[in-house]
């Protein structure tokens, strides 16, 4: 049962006031005891916790398919639970949000703030500036001066009708300055969720977004400052030595612990839980003494963030550590906070005094969107590309509402105005975020009509390999395929691109690494072992790529367009780890699926994973080696990348042709590439006793079967060539369909897989290049040796 409680509060007892207000018992002993557990203020607040989670859950279920991103669920969800919706019944608000939650509400919301921006900052690197082209600091400072100026103009032009308070000059600074910036922490985790972070666009959107937040903290001192000084004229010189000191000494003496911290961790292992333990109770501290000094209070936490190194070890374990806890359990608080403080039916009654705000706010989005197109276009930057970047450049989010949230501390805006700006801020960013999905394909330059495949590489010309490393296990292989394999004597050389993959991890913005630009190369194990295998026909570039799985084959993609590349290979994952095996998949499966050249996946099964010795492969003996020609355009690339292997004097190769029974199946015009090509082979290699041709004929899926089982009982081969799926005679695979367990693989791939388990015997599949037009045949591919059976 709840009891009742006197407010004493100084300023209402002086007018006479006295509020009364229900306090809820913590604890309940529960309904069998006749007892409302509502009434109890420990299960209330469970209950508010659990009905903000799952209405913005449910909020992000429906609006998923629209393209819409987190924020604008949330959002929406925390409208719902406000007076706008739901909390217009009073027995929904007394019952589940009494008037005495608020404080709770208020003060969790302001938390989920403060952590958010600290993650924000921790996965900032200011050190990018320093790298940043010409191109973004003037898209960056025309984006924000040319709004602002003009959002000014509008504001001045109606500045007797607005209220007194959001007259004055500082608050005229405040709002233009802000409609006009945009801030990184609320870009960053949209183009995460549209894949865009690896691509072009997102790159240079991020490193504008920084740029913009350095102008945007400048501004916000000087509004600050300002806002202090309509009080009294010291008090704003006061409050620029308060924050100066705040900002030298995280900066400063924070940041030099932090590396001190960095420094005392062993390489490869997690920073100790206590140091964990300190920053995470800095962030309260940070925002406590901004608070202090009358500093917005969520701008601590931020430069807190800001100081801290980005990327392992530190940086990851914090992100690690907090933004499933800050997301997903304080956000929803923040959004229900900003909720239950917008009511749209005010907007009616106050639409008079709300249009200067309104017209500022539209001028200050459609400048900014036309400044960003127009210079980005002056770069010479394609029109698709220009219009993406001012889309993304306009998106609002988590720091605008913060903003909002402050200026209604500061009595500058009303519940109408600050209703108005949410519903605005949902609606840009709910209409841009589909437009910049349908703008926007960063996949696009990917698929050319150009030939890049080893198929149609002229054996004397420079053949450009793209190796991908996930880690050290796939080092001996990469380096018996790449050197031992293609070692030939004959009169070419292989500009091999070794690409290290790393997971972006505690940062925002990814990083690709030059190697043959840094001085810093020997540090890189696996790229110090690579380069010490070059040789005379063999030349190695070395890059690092940190970036999401999702978006990495991005940078793949990129650099074999770059650098002409003929083939990609990719490492086939196969060990116990479900997230690691998935991670790699997804990547291999996107570069399959868009590509600029050939891909080939290589399951090593021959090289010990737990060597740092990569002296591998230099065997005197002779490697043997088995093609499996099933026809086909991924097929014949595997015989031309068989045939270059053909030219070392330390392999023999063993091609084995399959062709169905009387023909039955075949497509004519794929049969007769494949007969030209298989001619060609054997003619080129009819003097060399080292290649080995045969053909197998089988009914259906059971005999090829068969057939594999009897090569590998007859011979023992070191490496089985194949490809994968397109041009396939369906006959071949017939009632095969269920081992196609490993898509990336192709059914054949996939089953030698299995059968050569535990031997030290790897395969390599074979993809041949997809042109412009064409798309990847795997999935109709498998739906038509099903109508075979």
């Amino acid at each position: 049962m709840s009891k009742l409680n006197l407010t004493e509060d100084p300023y209402l007892l002086s007018k006479g006031l006295v509020i009364c207000r229900g306090i809820h018992p913590p604890h309940t002993f529960g309904i069998f005891s006749g007892e409302n557990p509502l009434e109890f203020s420990f299960s209330l607040v469970l209950l508010e916790i659990s009905t903000i989670i799952a209405i913005s859950r449910f909020i992000r279920y429906l609006l998923k398919p629209l393209r819409q991103p987190r924020i604008i669920s949330e959002l929406l969800g925390g409208i719902i639970i406000g007076p706008s919706v739901l909390s217009r019944s009073k027995g929904f608000r007394n019952f589940i949000f009494p008037d005495t939650a608020d404080y709770a509400l208020k003060n969790i919301g302001l938390i989920g703030f403060m952590y958010f921006l600290f993650i924000s900052g921790v996965k900032t690197d200011l050190t990018q500036i320093k790298n940043v082209g010409k191109k973004q600091w003037y898209i960056a400072i025309f984006g924000v001066s040319i709004p602002m100026l003009c959002s000014l103009f509008i504001g001045l032009a109606l500045q007797k009708s607005m209220e007194k308070e959001l007259a004055k000059a500082s608050s005229m600074l405040g709002v233009t300055s802000e409609l006009a910036i945009t801030a990184f922490p609320v870009i960053y985790p949209i183009i995460r969720e549209l894949n865009l972070l690896s691509s072009e666009i997102g790159r240079m959107s991020l490193s504008t977004a920084l740029i913009s937040d350095i102008i945007g903290i400048q501004f916000v001192v000087i509004f600050e400052a300002a806002k202090q000084g309509e009080h009294k004229s010291m008090a704003a010189l006061w409050f620029l030595i308060y924050s100066f000191l705040i900002g030298a000494s995280i900066f400063g003496g924070v940041r030099q612990i932090m590396i001190w911290i960095i420094k005392a961790t062993p390489e490869g292992k997690s920073v100790e839980q206590i140091y964990v333990v300190f920053i995470l109770l800095g962030v309260l501290l940070t925002g406590f003494l901004c608070d202090l000094g009358g500093i917005a209070v969520a701008n601590g936490p931020l430069w807190l963030g800001l100081a801290i190194p980005d990327g392992p070890p530190l940086g990851a374990t914090l992100v690690e550590k907090t933004e499933t806890i800050v997301m997903d359990i304080l956000m929803p608080f923040s959004f229900a906070y900003v909720g239950m403080f917008t009511d749209i039916s005010s907007i009616y009654t106050h639409w008079p005094h709300l249009q200067p705000i309104f017209f500022m706010a539209l001028t200050a989005y459609l400048v900014k969107m036309v400044t960003v197109l127009f210079t980005s276009y002056f770069f010479n930057m394609p029109f698709r590309d220009c219009l993406a970047l001012s889309l993304v450049l306009s998106l609002r989010g988590e720091v605008e509402l913060l903003i909002f949230i402050h200026w209604m501390d500061l009595k500058m805006i009303t519940r109408p105005y600050f209703t108005m700006l949410v519903l605005m801020t949902i609606g840009v960013t709910s209409i841009v975020t589909p437009l910049i999905s349908m703008v926007y394909d960063p996949t696009r330059p990917y698929m050319i009509n150009t030939r890049r495949n080893i198929q149609h590489t002229s054996l004397n010309t420079e053949l450009n390999i793209i190796a991908c490393i996930h880690d050290e296990e796939n080092v001996p292989g990469i380096i018996n395929i790449l050197f031992e394999v293609s070692n030939s004597t004959a009169p070419r050389t292989s500009m091999v691109h070794a690409l290290h993959l790393m997971e972006l991890v505690g940062r925002a913005a990814p990083i690709f690494i030059d190697h043959q630009e840094s001085v810093n190369i020997d540090q890189n194990p696996i790229h110090n072992a690579l380069k010490h295998f070059g040789g005379e026909n063999i030349t190695i570039n070395s890059y690092t790529s940190y970036s999401p799985k999702r978006s990495m084959y991005q940078d793949i993609c990129k650099l074999a367009l770059e650098k002409k590349a003929s083939i990609i290979i990719l490492p086939f994952y196969k060990g116990t780890q479900v997230l690691t095996r998935q991670g790699v998949q997804l990547v291999n499966s996107n570069v399959l699926n868009h590509a600029p050249c050939s891909v080939g996946i290589y399951v090593d099964q021959g090289a010990s994973p737990t060597s740092n010795n990569y002296n591998v492969g230099r065997r005197s003996s002779i490697n043997k080696f088995a093609l499996l020609f099933m026809g086909g355009s991924d097929a014949r690339e595997a015989l031309s990348y068989a045939d270059r292997i053909a030219a070392n004097p330390d392999v023999s190769l063993t091609a084995i042709r399959f062709l169905s029974h009387n023909g039955e199946g075949d497509n004519e015009m794929e049969k007769k590439l494949d007969d030209g090509l298989v001619t060609w082979f054997w003619v080129k290699n009819e003097g060399n006793e080292k290649v080995v041709y045969r053909e197998v004929v089988v009914k259906n899926g059971e005999d090829t079967i068969a057939a594999l089982h009897t090569l590998q009982n007859e011979e023992f081969f070191d490496l089985w060539i194949l490809g994968r799926n397109q041009g396939i005679n369906p006959v071949l695979l017939q009632g095969l369909t269920h081992w196609s367990a490993q898509n990336e693989l192709g059914v054949i791939g996939d089953f030698l897989v299995s059968m050569n388990s535990g031997t030290t015997t790897s395969i390599l599949v074979m993809q041949q290049q997809i042109l412009r037009g064409q798309e990847p045949t795997s999935l109709g591919f498998l739906k038509k040796i099903a109508t075979c059976r």
